[in-house]
This record gives C-alpha cells, sequence and structure tokens, in this order.
C-alpha cells in the first residue's frame, strides 16, 4: 500500500452507492464487492475496515487474515455471522446499526394487521381468480381494538406510535421499560397474562431468549381471547407452529401474519394451506428505505471511527489493555450472570439497578462491570441485545435508573471483593451479592438478607419456602421422580427472629439440565413453598 494511502476500507457486500460516497475521503481506498475478485482474505491483509452484512462470515479463519483491521461495520442489527470473540481478541471494534430498519418493521406490522382486519389477501386472490365475492369479505376495523404489543423496543414503539394513530388502545409487555416512559408513548403496561386477555390484535417485537423462546404455545394462546389475531415481525422461534396450527383450525385464533419461522425458507408446512393465515418470506426489514438508512448509518459510523475515534453502536469489549482485560474477566462473568440471576427471580416492570463494589474492585474503572450486570438483566427479554457498550444506554432509553457505589479495600489489605447487585421492580425489590472464588469460579454469597452460597452455573433452581421439617427431603423426591440430577443444594435460612411464624429460607440447587414447568409446578404444591423459579446461566 502506498505510503500517501492513509485508510483502507472492504466493502464485501453490496451497499448502496450514497453509502460508500460517505466513505470517500482523500487518500482512502475504498474497495467495493464487485473489485473484491472472490479475494476477500487477501484484501483484509492491508485493510483497516471490513464492512459486511448478513452473507459473509467474518470468522477466526477469516480475520487471521486481517492483520491490521481496527473496526467491522454490519449493516444491520444482528452480528452472528461475526466471531466477536476472536474479533475483540484482535482489538477489532464490531458496530452495528440497531433501529435502522424499525420504521420499515413497524410498517410492516401495521400492513399485516390491516390485510387479516380487511381479508385483503384472500380479496385480491378471488379478483385474480374472476370472483366478485363482497358478502364473504366483510371485515373489521383496527380503530377501537386493543393492540398487545410483547417487546417495547424501537419497533415496538414504531408500532406503538402507529396503533395510535388508527384509534387502538394499546396495551405492552416488557419487564425492562419503566411504567413512566410507556404512559408517556399512551402504552398501559400490563403483565404478558393479562397483555394476552386483552389484546384482540397480538404482536411479538422481542429478542430470542430461552425465556421467550416458543412463547408462543398451547399455553399462552389459551390465554388469550377467542378471535384473537397474532403478528410475528420478531423472530420465527417464538412461536411454537404446531399449537399455534391447531388454535387457527379450532378459530380460537382467527388469523396470524408472520414473516418469520422456525425454519427459512419455509417449505413444505401445513401453515401454507390455511387460508386464515398470511405469509411473508422474512422481508420486515426489506425496504429501499431501509436499506438505504443501514448502509449509510454503518458508512458514517465506520468513517468516525477511523478519522476521529469514535465509537458508535458497538457490540463487543471497549478498548482496555489485555492485562486489565485479564484482570476483570471473571468480574464480568460474575456481573451478568448475578444480573441474569436476579431478572429471573423477580416479577414486574424494572425500575432501579443498584451496584456496590467492595474490596480492590472498588478502585477499577468499574463500566464493564457495571454494563455486564444491566446485561444479564435485560438481555432476559429485550429485543434488542445488551452487551458491555451498549447496555447502560438502552437502560436508559427504559427509564431504568441506575446508581453505583465503591467502597475500597482495607488498608490493611488481604479484603476480597465482594459485588452486590439491588433491582428494584414496580412489585419487589432483591439483593444479590456475589464474589469470584478461586481465580474464575462466579458464586453466589447472600440472597435478600440469606446467606447462601451457590455456584452461578447453568441450570438452578430458586425456592423460597418456610423452615420447616422435611422440604429438602420432598424437593429431592420429585427432582429425583422427574430424573432431574441434584449438582448442588445450597440453602439458608433468615436470623432467628422471636415469632410464631416460621422462618423463611432460600435455596438455590444446581441442576444438570433444564427444568420443566410441570417440574416447577409440583414444587411449589408443597405446602412450606413459597416460590419455585427456573434460571437458567450462561
Amino acid at each position: 500500500m502506498s505510503a500517501s494511502i492513509s485508510m483502507k476500507i472492504v466493502i464485501a457486500e453490496k451497499i448502496s452507492a450514497s453509502a460508500v460516497d460517505q466513505l470517500r475521503e482523500p487518500g482512502w481506498v475504498v474497495l467495493t464487492a464487485d473489485q473484491l475478485d472472490g479475494k476477500l482474505a487477501d484484501q483484509l491483509e492491508s485493510a483497516d475496515a471490513l464492512i459486511v452484512r448478513s452473507a459473509v462470515q467474518a470468522d477466526a479463519a477469516l480475520l487471521s487474515h486481517a492483520k491490521k483491521l481496527r473496526v467491522i461495520g454490519r449493516a444491520g442489527v444482528g452480528v452472528d455471522n461475526i466471531d466477536l470473540d476472536a474479533a475483540t481478541r484482535q482489538g477489532i471494534a464490531v458496530m452495528n446499526t440497531p433501529g435502522a430498519n424499525a420504521v420499515a418493521v413497524a410498517e410492516q406490522t401495521l400492513g399485516m394487521m390491516l390485510a387479516m382486519a380487511r381479508h385483503l389477501c384472500r380479496a385480491d386472490a378471488l379478483m385474480h381468480a374472476g370472483k366478485w365475492e363482497k358478502k364473504s369479505l366483510q371485515g373489521t376495523e383496527l380503530r377501537g381494538k386493543t393492540l398487545g404489543i410483547a417487546g417495547l423496543g424501537r419497533i415496538g414503539m414504531e408500532v406503538a406510535r402507529r396503533a395510535r394513530a388508527f384509534g387502538m388502545e394499546i396495551v405492552g409487555h416488557d419487564p425492562f421499560v419503566s411504567v413512566g416512559v410507556a404512559k408517556e408513548q399512551g402504552i398501559r403496561i400490563a403483565s404478558l397474562d393479562e397483555l394476552y386477555a386483552a389484546a384482540d390484535y397480538i404482536t411479538l417485537h422481542v429478542g430470542l431468549t430461552p425465556q421467550t423462546a416458543g412463547m408462543i404455545n398451547e399455553s399462552a394462546i389459551k390465554k388469550m381471547k377467542k378471535g384473537v389475531r397474532l403478528v410475528n415481525c420478531a423472530r420465527g422461534e417464538l412461536v411454537n407452529e404446531a399449537d399455534l396450527l391447531q388454535a387457527l383450525k379450532q378459530g380460537h385464533v382467527a388469523a396470524a401474519a408472520l414473516d418469520v419461522f422456525n425454519e427459512e425458507p419455509l417449505k413444505s408446512s401445513p401453515l401454507q394451506s390455511m387460508e386464515n393465515v398470511i405469509l411473508t418470506p422474512h422481508i420486515g426489514g426489506q425496504t429501499f428505505e431501509a436499506q438505504e438508512a443501514v448502509g449509510v448509518q454503518i458508512a458514517q459510523q465506520v468513517r468516525e471511527y477511523l478519522k476521529h475515534g469514535v465509537i458508535q453502536n458497538a457490540v463487543n469489549v471497549p478498548s482496555v489493555s489485555a492485562e486489565e482485560y485479564a484482570e476483570m474477566q471473571p468480574y464480568i462473568v460474575l456481573a451478568e450472570r448475578m444480573g441474569a440471576f436476579l431478572a429471573q427471580i423477580s416479577e414486574g416492570s424494572m425500575e432501579e439497578i443498584s451496584l456496590r463494589y467492595s474490596g480492590h474492585i472498588a478502585e477499577w474503572k468499574t463500566e464493564l462491570i457495571r454494563n455486564a450486570a444491566i446485561k444479564g438483566i435485560l438481555n432476559q427479554a429485550l429485543e434488542e441485545k445488551a452487551n458491555l457498550v451498549n447496555a447502560a444506554s438502552l437502560a436508559d432509553l427504559r427509564g431504568l435508573r441506575i446508581h453505583e457505589a465503591h467502597k475500597a479495600k482495607a488498608s490493611t489489605g488481604g479484603a476480597g471483593s465482594v459485588l452486590s447487585v439491588f433491582l428494584k421492580s414496580s412489585t419487589e425489590e432483591h439483593m444479590v451479592k456475589g464474589a469470584v472464588l478461586h481465580g474464575t469460579a462466579p458464586r453466589l454469597l447472600h440472597i435478600d438478607g440469606i446467606d447462601v452460597e451457590a455456584p452461578l452455573e447453568r441450570n438452578l433452581i430458586y425456592l423460597r419456602n418456610n423452615d420447616v421439617p422435611g422440604v429438602i427431603g420432598k424437593v429431592g423426591t420429585i427432582l429425583g421422580e422427574s430424573e432431574i440430577n441434584i449438582a448442588d443444594f445450597s440453602l439458608g435460612r433468615r436470623s432467628a427472629e422471636v415469632s410464631s411464624e416460621p422462618r423463611e429460607a432460600i435455596a438455590v440447587v444446581h441442576v444438570d439440565g433444564q427444568v420443566p414447568d410441570e417440574v416447577l409446578r409440583k414444587l411449589e404444591e408443597i405446602p412450606a413453598v413459597r416460590q419455585a423459579k427456573a434460571v437458567r446461566l450462561f
């Protein structure tokens, strides 16, 4: 590369001409997809920036050729095609463009609702077949109907704005949006069950997590109004397609409009033969405007980073030295798992997150640890994935209050580091303490005033119960009969008080494998058990 060339940008997939123009700086070389001639790896040897969409796999093998790459720009939201760990290890910032297609998906959602309400697809098909059937095509209006929006991120909020213009009542469910923020948008916050019971139309705008996978299933559908209409422009895996098919055949669900599917492309699905189902091939974000917007946005972000070092919408770890990151990493893992644990044992809309650092970690720059805890909390249901860079801003966007306090280690030294995370919702509050033991092992130390030391790993069962004889044995029996192996059983109880009532106890049971809902129901049927929840940690 000539000494006069200051930057080289490789655009590995097609973006708009106006997006490419954003990168035309004096002395910069810009190679577009049609100029690569199949030699992407070779061109990356001397590239400063790489821009991709979804087809190019920026995996560790490809990135091994990127000797001086500083940034990868993803023209879109999902970064499944980029190896974030490999990029982070090589000091490569990875950016995406969240929200650029929000209007496109919101408009698709409203279009599908209108198509269902007015039988537009069937009317069009009949007319093309030469049939004039006005009577069978009488529809309904959106005005006055209740729309339930599951997930109030950028897309969910855009849907709400448009639905209000149609005179719809809006009920929303999102544990990570405060009641105040929702009220400003004319949205009544409700539990998911309340949303199901109230809504004439339901639209999904949540991310895919273990908690949201298959959320629309037989049990959920039974809680919905007869005649409900469902829209899914989010992720196909949110819907159990077999259960939806049965509900459509039985008439409990009047119609469905699906843009995403469990397996794509859709082939030989029984849904394709249903007259009351609208199917589109994952085109929610496929508008000229949205594609233009994501291209221009990522080009601007890459240019700003190369020129000024400004990182926008980064999805991997911000710049720290290798030594700092190595020391901090176990506490980042601890914080994320504590946050995920709290979110899964809590009910209601989240309002406040507080963190307290004790010991030598209190002397660090704790933004990464703070963001890891927020990430663990938000990513239990958030449509737009939180990460170590954007977690705090996503929390702020949803009206969540964040507080931090630092208590430095004692001057005598030797004090261990303890992280405390407090989560307050509209209905309850919980506080947990944790530490890193043996160098890398994240451990829970304390829950709501009760000492409970437990591993923060994989599959856990969280129990609150009255401290009376026989509870542990009954729990063991139920799990044994369900062929669930117990790896660790940690329990503690509240300090003795002068009272005729039994003391409260908490148990955290580390088990092998996921815990089915029916097992939790059996645990809650134990008379002394107040609450039983499954917690999954990654």
